[in-house]
């Protein structure tokens, strides 16, 4: 067994898995905390590394694509603070880290584990039912439906309507987006037959963020919702949460023909980044339009 203890929090590997517990230290991110203990099975690991700095160094865990619903919900968004697969390491312990990461390295190769996507959740998500008070309203999960309520910010056109309620059945997406620079960041649902081009601000099925302490929070909701939605990679290639158009990313999976040799899906890949900076796609259908493709190369 290995295990190494910080202010940070303590990470543990017994050889099968590794338990991460965040620490009590007051600079610790609240959503860590939320989040409590982890086990990450050795099965979702495509790696580990240790970097040394002057007076700290950093621990990082990257995970097995679509292992983890906070990840995929979150797109990788997640900042250094709030990363719960990240480990600020005192400089006196470097050789426990070196010692650790030495550790996890021998048993991935002697457990042959690929690094390659998985089709499956390895991870649980956050347990339910959760809520989080954070930017224009209120989000609330119980494991079936996702309840929406909102605040004195929120825009009256948007609050007219009164709280929102979602059945997790109709739920085809989430994603939370972090505030950055000027920018503000959302929670957002995306709703089987209710396609939306609005801003978070006036979004329905949508909290806008600012950016403050609780934010990041509501990555707890984006994660227990994904942990209850069908797998990324157990969807057809060809599926799409809206209603398809010529530029839509149903185009980008569509089998046979000349499309699927190499170089057509690399001017894919860059036309459905195109499509993504210009917004007309989604967070969600880039992310699935784009597994599509990589999963042909």
């Amino acid at each position: 067994m290995a295990e190494i203890i910080q202010r940070d929090g303590t990470w543990v590997f017994d050889g099968d898995a590794l338990r991460l517990t965040p620490g009590r230290d007051k600079g610790v991110s609240p959503l860590r905390r939320e989040l409590g203990e982890l086990t990450v099975p050795l099965g979702a690991l495509a790696g580990i590394s240790f970097e040394q700095g002057k007076k700290t160094g950093r621990l990082r865990l990257r995970l097995r694509d679509g292992s983890d619903p906070l990840l995929l919900a979150t797109g990788g968004r997640l900042t250094e603070p709030h990363d719960p697969y990240q480990l600020t390491v005192e400089s006196d312990r470097y050789g426990v880290a070196e010692y650790f990461v030495d550790e996890v390295r021998h048993a991935l190769t002697l457990d042959r584990v690929p690094t390659g996507p998985v089709d499956a959740y390895l991870l649980p998500g956050p347990s339910v039912p959760v809520t989080v008070a954070a930017g224009d309203g209120t989000a609330s999960f119980d494991g079936d439906r996702v309840r929406l309520e909102w605040n004195w910010k929120t825009e009256d056109a948007k609050s007219a309507a009164g709280a929102r309620t979602i059945g997790v059945a109709d739920i085809i997406g989430v994603a939370w987006q972090p505030a950055v620079g000027l920018e503000n960041g959302h929670l957002r649902f995306s709703v089987r037959g209710a396609p939306t081009e609005a801003p978070p601000k006036y979004d329905s099925n949508a909290v806008e963020l600012w950016g403050f302490k609780k934010d990041p929070l509501m990555a707890l909701v984006a994660a227990a919702v994904q942990a209850r939605l069908p797998h990324p990679a157990a969807a057809p290639d060809d599926a799409v949460p809206l209603e398809p158009s010529p530029a839509s990313p149903a185009s980008a999976a569509s089998p046979g023909g000349s499309g699927d040799d190499h170089d057509a899906l690399l001017r894919r890949l860059r036309e459905l980044g195109e499509l993504h900076r210009d917004g007309i796609l989604t967070d969600d259908e880039f992310a699935m339009a784009k597994q599509a493709v990589l999963r042909r190369l």
